[in-house]
Parts: C-alpha cells; sequence; structure tokens
C-alpha cells in the first residue's frame, strides 16, 4: 500500500500517512505536489520565503491568529497575529529599501529570541535580500568572522551584544554599512534605532518577484574544525521546511510548537521560522483544486 500525499480529508489527522511505514510513504510522495500545497507569490511572480510563512494567511480568518507568542523573563508578554507580523516585516522590508539595501545584499541579525528576530529575518527574506541569523552566545571573533566572510552590510543585534561583541571590531569589517540596535535610548555611534526606524517606515510592501533559485538564507558551519563554511538556501527550499513540518513534525493546525534550537543555527532557523505553517491552507489548497 502507498500513500498519497494529500489525505482524502486534511482535517482528519488520521489519515495522515504513518511515517513507521516508511517506504509506503516515500513510493507515494512527490515534490511537484509537495510545491502546490504553497501559494507561489500572486501573478505567478514566483516562490518567497516569507509570503509563505506570513502573507499567505492573511486572506480569511487566519490573518487574526496568533503567529508569533513571546514571553519574556519577567513575566511580560507579547502576541503578534499573523496580520502583525504582516506589516511589522513590511515595514522592515521598507527600511531596508531606505537604507539602501536591495536584493542579495546580505542582512545579519545577532539577537536572542525576541520579536524583533523574527520581523528581522522575515522582513529582509521579503525584500529579498539574504538573511543570516547568528547565534548570539558566540564570542566576538567567531562573530567577526562570520559578518567578514557574509559580507554583512547591515547588523540588527541589541545594545549589549553590540557592545561586547561588535564594537570593537567594527573597524574590520569594511562591507558594514548599518547597525540597527532594537532597544530604547539613545543611539550609540554609527549606529540607527529599530523603532525610530520602523515608526517612520510604511506599512505597504508588495514582495518583489523571487525566482525559487534565488539566495534567501546564509548559514554557517561550527568552525570547530577550521574556518567557518557558508552554506545557502535558496527560496524553493521553503517546499521543503513545509513538508518536514507537516511530516515530520508533525504540526497540526492548532498546535503550539516550540523550537528548542537557537535560530542561529540552521535548524532553529527552518524549524523556529520558517516550517511551522498551519495545516489548515493545505486543506483550503485541496478544497480549491477540486
Amino acid at each position: 500500500m502507498t500513500y498519497p500525499l494529500i489525505p482524502k480529508n486534511v482535517a482528519d489527522y488520521s489519515e495522515r500517512p504513518n511515517l513507521v511505514d516508511y517506504a509506503a510513504v516515500r513510493c507515494g510522495f512527490d515534490w511537484v505536489e509537495a510545491r502546490a500545497l504553497l501559494d507561489g507569490l500572486p501573478r505567478d511572480r514566483g516562490l518567497n520565503i516569507a509570503y509563505e510563512a506570513v502573507d499567505r494567511h492573511l486572506q480569511g480568518p487566519r490573518a487574526d491568529r496568533v503567529a508569533i507568542r513571546w514571553l519574556g523573563k519577567t513575566g511580560a508578554r507579547q502576541d503578534l497575529t499573523y496580520r502583525d507580523l504582516a506589516a511589522a516585516t513590511n515595514r522592515f522590508a521598507n527600511v531596508l529599501r531606505q537604507l539602501g539595501l536591495w536584493p542579495g545584499d546580505r542582512v545579519f541579525v545577532l539577537l536572542g529570541r525576541v520579536a524583533e528576530l523574527y520581523v528581522a529575518v522575515l522582513g529582509a527574506l521579503k525584500a529579498k535580500c539574504v538573511a543570516c541569523p547568528l547565534f548570539s552566545a558566540f564570542g566576538p571573533e567567531p562573530i567577526a568572522t562570520r559578518l567578514d566572510i557574509g559580507e554583512a552590510r547591515l547588523l540588527v543585534t541589541s545594545d549589549a551584544l553590540y557592545r561586547r561583541k561588535v564594537e570593537g571590531l567594527r573597524s574590520r569589517l569594511g562591507n558594514l554599512t548599518h547597525v540597527i540596535l532594537v532597544d530604547d535610548g539613545p543611539a550609540l555611534r554609527d549606529t540607527m534605532r529599530w523603532k525610530m526606524l520602523m515608526a517612520a517606515a510604511s506599512d505597504d510592501f508588495e514582495v518583489p518577484a523571487t525566482d525559487p533559485a534565488d539566495m534567501a538564507l546564509l548559514h554557517f558551519t561550527s568552525g570547530t574544525t577550521g574556518r567557518p563554511k557558508g552554506a545557502i538556501h535558496v527560496h524553493e527550499a521553503v517546499v521543503s521546511h513545509y513538508v518536514t513540518g507537516l511530516y515530520a513534525l508533525d504540526l497540526h493546525d492548532d498546535d503550539i510548537f516550540w523550537c528548542t534550537a537557537d535560530p542561529g543555527w540552521v535548524t532553529g532557523t527552518s524549524y523556529g521560522i520558517i516550517a511551522p505553517s498551519p495545516i489548515a491552507r493545505l486543506a483550503a489548497k485541496r478544497s480549491a483544486r477540486r
């Protein structure tokens, strides 16, 4: 027996293929059908990771469902709906354009898991810049090495991380034109403030046409056996992100999902930011094709 990629009744999770029977599931899997589960940009303008992760959920009731829930150490809480996340990532994409960043420019993010990290990564992808989250526990040299290898044009970070890990080495980073700090207070020398830039930016942004082979994410190896090596994910990698979230992680429409891996590593980006796309979209796609 083989299992179809799309169950007859996607609302009935019992109809999902049983991955214990791996051979049967593999026989029924097809990458063309997997790609068809995603919307693609309107007017057949390609495939963009951020659009699939955020904007495609704006049609219908899912727009006001919580996309990200942040819980602070002191009990603070922040919920971002898909509508909120779409507006915030649009604003950051516009900030990048206003600062002169264009498709292919490298945007690095050095933060703990705060909302600004997710907005910066997804906003950079919307603008067709190359996003690279960095592990915030790295020391100054590993961070500077990755910023240098990746030809970072812009860095989003915090006051504390910037002072401890970047400021003293910034003169070595010839490509680093802009540093945006997410904290409140007066800007440090040669930096800008996130809130000021975001407040002045429009929340209206159309994701430009994106070739599925366009570079999207830049990850680095650990560097334990030599100089870190860059690894590229293109926008079409979102097909694998989505399908493995659906099958390997077994995500359901009403799940609350936590990814322990830091977004500075590939797992934390692929499965902490991108993959948790609600299964309800699969149902909608299937119904539309009937």
